[in-house]
């Protein structure tokens, strides 16, 4: 699959800076979810890319009912922990339309968030996926197709979003079940780690897809 020329709403981004890459993570309470996922992905990103993460690539989160300033779940916070990850200094945010404007990818925890991104306009529809949906797309392009990551990963990111807005109604769900990501709150920590193993396993494809570079064996 080769990515398309840009299309309304992806690109550059609405009103995105060109030498930056905006990742946003979406969930309910922005307490759960979309923290693990957030963190998540910075940490595999610094993991892959190192000192070239400052280069252009952002990674947030928000809530569509997010307690804004609230921490991290307890819980979360130890999911992360056994990943690696880093989880201070988080606080959570309700989504807002600036959010969704800023963003050049938006990846959700399931189809309802998805579909609230999509219905607060400022053509989000070609770069909202939920998490799961966009790592099915993206392990069906050709690598090869994308920029070179040497040549800068703010263009291969963009240039991959592009290839899976195209495929997105080619490449379906095989159930509903298969695109979300299902909401730990209020669960025990073995919940939480499984909610934490689900989502690693749909981030390492897209950042190996992203950076270009394979996941440490």
């Amino acid at each position: 699959m080769t990515a398309p020329d840009a299309g309304r709403g992806i690109g550059t981004g609405v009103f995105g800076d060109g030498d930056t890459f905006r990742i946003l993570h979406v969930s309910t309470g922005n307490v759960c979810r979309s923290p693990i996922t957030e963190r998540l992905t910075r940490h595999a990103l610094a993991v892959r890319l190192g000192d070239r993460l400052a280069g252009g690539l952002i990674v947030e989160s928000a809530g569509t009912w997010g307690h804004e300033g609230a921490p991290m779940e307890t819980n979360a916070e130890a999911v992360l922990a056994e990943f690696g990850a880093d989880a201070s200094g988080f606080v959570g945010r309700e989504l807002l339309d600036d959010h969704v404007i800023r963003a050049d990818l938006v990846l959700t925890a399931t189809r309802d968030h998805r579909a609230q991104v999509i219905s607060m306009g400022h053509s989000a529809g070609l770069r909202t996926f939920t998490l799961k949906e966009f790592t099915r797309l993206v392990q069906a392009i050709d690598p090869a197709t994308l920029p070179d990551p040497d040549e800068g990963v703010v263009a291969r990111a963009r240039a991959l979003v592009r290839a899976a807005a195209a495929l997105r109604g080619w490449l379906l769900a095989p159930s509903v079940e298969a695109d979300e990501v299902y909401d730990p709150y209020g669960a025990p920590l073995p919940f939480f780690r499984s909610v934490g193993d689900e989502i690693h396993q749909a981030l390492e494809p897209v950042v190996t897809a992203l950076t270009g570079v394979p996941a440490r064996t």
